[in-house]
């Protein structure tokens, strides 16, 4: 991830100089790794900014905070040429032996400082315009009715156009929003299981002995939940990645519902928390046409979330029946909930709730349990009280 990045990513220890830099930053700003290595990050800034950027270096070292930089003004930083680069800068941190390191998110906003002059320069066009419709009106009265027409359908393509470009501005300010949430998800979720798989590693070369078999296992134990957890991390953005690219197809035929849904119930206990259950009620017909594969990832995306934010001892339950046109599929918990004001983004891309962010988990499952659904013409629902549980529906059409 860190190579391969689209946005510039460079680490510096707590003296400000540069540790890292990935391959996204060398482009960016017309460097090799060699050539700034040890370096300190004023070397990417104007000579007039870099003089006031040590003290704010400094004091950021001393209260240390995930934030943005330049907050409502500009930020320039400088090729190796000299040239100018405007950018967004997103500052994070972490510690390794209470070694304090610096992360800076660098995004390219080029593009989007090219759509703001357009939209400046088509503004200015609108003024001249106006302005010229007066003057035509004096100097041509006898003609208004026909210079308004004309000026009126060359104001509406300009309206039209600066509408189009807005469009654009709000689409890039939401993707970066989408890259900014997508970089804080990653940074925290890989850190976790990374330093556990260190920490156990490191461990197991202490218990040598034959009778610290037990401890072994232990830790053996952790890196492989820890290992398991970063592949579903990546299973999410693999399947969300084949989704954007449109290679995930649909593939509908004739099957049995009924042991589509008890299979995967059963695969799910070795999931559970101490005393949990699952409670499966089925009333409804055994075959129906749609995308069995499709369906068993949805099911295993929503009962995976109601066991892991549901108590031990509580009870998940499935309920299956007849709908209208539909068969309902309903899984319920009696877990932590969904706060009210997080329920209407809860299907968007590395959106969390406020109350599970302590609670592993990338922010992509409903989204693509939600884009599963589309594809098989199904519908998803979704309630939810806090501190009592939640209900996630599924609808699928039933097709004779």
């Amino acid at each position: 991830m860190f190579n391969n990045a689209t946005e510039g990513i460079i680490i510096t220890e707590d003296k400000g100089s540069i540790v890292l830099v990935n391959p996204a930053a060398e482009r960016m700003f017309g460097y090799t790794a060699g050539e700034i290595l040890g370096s300190q990050i004023e070397v990417f800034l104007p000579a007039a900014a870099a003089i006031h950027h040590r003290a704010l270096r400094d004091e950021f070292y001393q209260h240390p905070s995930n934030r943005e930089m330049g907050h409502n003004r500009d930020l320039f930083g400088q090729r190796k040429d000299g040239s100018l680069l405007p950018v967004e800068i997103s500052l994070s941190h972490y510690r390794i032996a209470e070694k304090l390191y610096v992360i800076a998110f660098i995004i390219d906003i080029t593009g989007r400082k090219q759509i703001e002059a357009n939209m400046l320069r088509q503004q200015a066009e609108m003024e001249k315009i106006s302005i010229e419709v007066k003057q035509l009106n004096a100097e041509l009265e006898a003609k208004v009715e026909e210079r308004t027409l004309i000026l009126k359908e060359a104001l509406e393509k300009l309206e039209h156009s600066q509408t189009e470009l807005n469009e654009s501005l709000q689409a890039e300010k939401q993707l970066s929003e989408i890259k900014s949430r997508f970089v804080s998800m990653a940074s925290h979720e890989f850190r976790t299981p990374l330093s556990t798989v260190l920490s156990s590693a490191s461990l197991l070369s202490r218990y040598r002995a034959a009778d610290e078999q037990d401890k072994r296992d232990r830790h053996i134990e952790k890196i492989k939940g820890s290992v398991k957890h970063l592949n579903d991390i990546l299973e999410d953005f693999l399947s969300l990645g084949r989704l954007d690219e449109g290679k995930v197809r649909t593939e509908k035929h004739r099957f049995d519902l009924q042991q589509v849904v008890t299979d995967t119930v059963e695969e799910m206990h070795v999931m559970l928390k101490p005393d949990q259950r699952i409670d499966l009620q089925y009333n409804a017909p055994l075959e129906i046409v749609t995308d069995p594969k499709l369906l068993k990832n949805m099911l295993i995306n929503l009962l995976s979330n109601a066991i892991k934010f549901s108590p031990a001892e509580a009870v998940v339950e499935v309920r299956v029946f007849p709908s209208g046109e539909f068969v309902r599929i309903e899984i319920e918990d009696h877990g932590i909930g969904i706060p009210e004001a997080d329920q209407s983004r809860l299907f968007s891309s590395f959106f969390r709730g406020a109350n599970v962010t302590n609670i592993q988990g990338t922010g992509l499952g409903l989204q693509i349990v939600k884009r599963y659904a589309d594809l098989m013409g199904a519908r998803v629902h979704m309630k939810s009280v806090l501190n009592e549980g939640s209900i996630f529906t599924i609808d699928i059409p039933i097709v004779v």
